[in-house]
């Protein structure tokens, strides 16, 4: 049998959520109608083919979430076909988006053709006859797929259907944002508790069905709870990219987002704590990683905290204190 590891949980006593599957602890000839197998079960039933098929390799990390799934795979070349016989046998009736993190795919379904290649993002489906080519441009094939369940996808009467092989843009709005959570799930899932992880997974699908809606025109479709999620996710990417601007504060990021100042703290009215709140802290959690670097001082503690957006000194050491319960520069000489 191949590799099959789950991690265990926070306290050690129970398998986690990540479940990590191999072809290197099966014998070579093996590995090929493995993944065929595995494949049909973890995604849907299709044919393979692959040039590699006598000298096979694929390992695929999957997180399973309470109503979805986000797993990365790498594996050698392949193409894949889903023929009407196999979707009359079985059809899970799920979508699958696809990012393209190394390599090249192919897509076509529904007439419709897409051409991905790394950053690159699309949207298939199991109910509707499938082709992929895999190319590996002399490496091998790296992508991440999100599973969203037709009846969990907040878009009415088959509309996602329109994308179908459509390369979605993943540069601005919700894809910027889904690109990198697709990429660093299964690493934060490690270590996340079970509440945790469905919050992720919710967002995961709220930004999804956020892309999906924009990218059709269709965006007052969504549930509000879906649009505030997206919304709120969109904040924290703001946030955390413009750290280092003293003028950051809830006015900068109401106005940047086209909203109010009310209308954002309303919106954080469910979050753990405030904008202000939010903003503070991560500004003391880079001023803190900064400050325990391992290596030579290139910054005095002062130059550090303007970098972080801190304007007075003083303001960020009554702060830092109170975070921390020690001072920046016990904080360093600690380090040292």
């Amino acid at each position: 049998m191949p590799s099959h590891r789950e991690t265990a949980s926070e306290d050690g006593t129970a398998p986690g959520p990540v479940v990590v599957m191999d072809t290197d602890d099966l014998a070579v000839p093996d590995r090929f109608g493995w993944w065929n197998d595995m494949v049909g079960q973890e995604v849907m039933p299709v044919s393979i083919r692959s040039p590699y098929a006598r000298r096979f390799r694929g390992r695929v990390e999957a997180v399973g979430l309470p109503h979805s799934q986000v797993a990365a795979f790498g594996f050698s070349a392949l193409t894949a076909h889903r023929s009407p016989a196999h979707i009359r046998r079985a059809d899970p009736e799920n979508y699958f988006l696809v990012l393209v993190r190394e390599g090249a795919v192919r897509l076509e379904q529904a007439r419709e053709v897409a051409c991905l290649g790394p950053g690159d993002m699309a949207l298939f489906s199991s109910s509707r006859p499938l082709g992929c080519d895999f190319l590996d441009n002399g490496g091998s094939v790296r992508l991440t797929l999100l599973r969203l369940p037709r009846a969990l996808l907040p878009l009415a009467d088959g509309r996602a259907d329109r994308l179908l092989a459509e390369p979605l843009p993943g540069t601005s709005g919700s894809g910027a944002l889904l690109g990198p959570y697709l990429t660093s799930l299964p690493e934060a899932a490690h270590t996340a508790g079970p509440a945790e992880l469905a919050r992720l997974g919710a967002i995961g699908v709220d930004l999804a069905a956020s892309l999906l809606a924009t990218r059709i025109g269709d965006q007052q479709s969504l549930p509000a709870e879906t649009r505030r999620t997206a919304l709120l996710a969109r904040i924290s990417a703001f946030i955390d990219s413009h750290l280092g601007d003293p003028l950051l504060d809830p006015a900068a990021v109401a106005a940047h987002h086209h909203i109010s100042v009310r209308t954002l703290h309303h919106l954080f009215q469910g979050e753990p704590e405030s904008v202000a709140a939010t903003i503070r802290r991560r500004r003391l959690e880079r001023c803190h990683a900064e400050l325990t670097e391992p290596g030579p001082r290139h910054r005095t503690i002062g130059e550090t905290a303007l970098r972080w957006g801190f304007r007075h000194p003083a303001d960020f050491s009554r702060a830092f204190r109170r975070m921390y319960g020690v001072s920046p520069s016990e904080v360093r000489a600690t380090v040292r």
